[in-house]
């Protein structure tokens, strides 16, 4: 299966501006052949914003007009989209990311780890836990930018089924979460890591970009560099996730990162007394 990652500049308030570019490049992608396509953090209408009564305007119910807009074009292309935008749920927001199939609108996942940057500031705290979506390309977890420093958030999402790993980010200029956590976070859940990244400047703030697509064995398919609009494409085989047994020599050196746990030990990490 190919999969995408839109690399692109997205502009703060410009709801109808970012969903036509999102319609354009997801056109793009599907006529390339890619059937899942990952959009980055918030592509639906920018990131940096000074209070929630500022961002308010541009958030929508899930499902609502921009998404709806999506879900026309997935059916029309035959493809999956992941696609970051700011969730309204009553008087509360959340910065979100939608997954649509051709199928329908299957929900959202809402970022759970809040950093002191930009609209998460003024967001609520996420609280649909650790969905995996099962979706046409394969069952796809999301991690949201700063989610993925967490690796609890890759651990918990494999062990929940996930065979791809979605992470929708707005990297900014100077931080270093693209060059290690991708590739580690796919090697150590023997999982696909779609990262996509926005390029751009908005307000005082540059993105990264090094948007990149990652194997299951921590090899990097495709990689994106720091400015430039861009779709990645790679062929990915889902179900290679779910073989977890690594042989690199039959009988000599084999490992299973999965199986090869020891939750009895681990019980600093759920507050339960570990086994002596």
């Amino acid at each position: 299966m190919k999969a995408a990652a839109v690399q692109m500049d997205i502009k703060i308030l410009a709801l109808e501006y970012n969903l036509n570019r999102i319609l354009s490049r997801l056109e793009q992608a599907a006529k390339a052949g890619a059937k899942l396509v990952v959009f980055p953090e918030c592509a639906l209408t920018g990131y940096c914003f000074v209070s929630r009564e500022e961002a308010a305007p541009v958030a929508e119910e899930v499902p609502g007009p921009s998404t709806e807009a999506i879900l026309a074009a997935a059916r029309t292309l035959d493809c999956t989209v992941v696609v970051g935008l700011l969730e309204r749920e009553g008087d509360q927001i959340f910065n979100s990311a939608a997954v649509v199939t051709p199928q329908g609108i299957l929900g959202t996942y809402r970022k759970l780890h809040l950093p002191c940057l930009g609209i998460d500031w003024h967001t609520a705290l996420g609280d649909k836990s650790f969905p995996v979506f099962s979706t046409p390309q394969g069952k796809i977890g999301i991690s949201i930018c700063y989610d993925c420093s967490f690796p609890e958030t890759g651990r918990i999402l494999k062990l929940n089924g996930a065979q791809i790993l979605a992470i929708p980010t707005n990297w900014p200029l100077g931080s270093d979460t693209w060059q290690h956590t991708p590739p580690v976070r796919a090697t150590e859940n023997h999982i696909y890591v779609i990262a996509c990244d926005r390029v751009g400047e908005e307000r005082g703030f540059r993105f990264a970009g090094h948007s990149q697509i990652v194997d299951c064995t921590g090899a990097v398919l495709a990689e994106a560099g720091e400015t430039e609009e861009t779709i990645l494409y790679a062929e990915i085989d889902p179900a290679m996730a779910d073989r977890n047994r690594v042989i690199r020599q039959a009988g000599v050196w084999e490992f299973d990162r999965i199986a090869n746990r020891r939750p009895e030990i681990y019980g600093t990490l759920t507050g339960s007394p570990d086994v002596p």
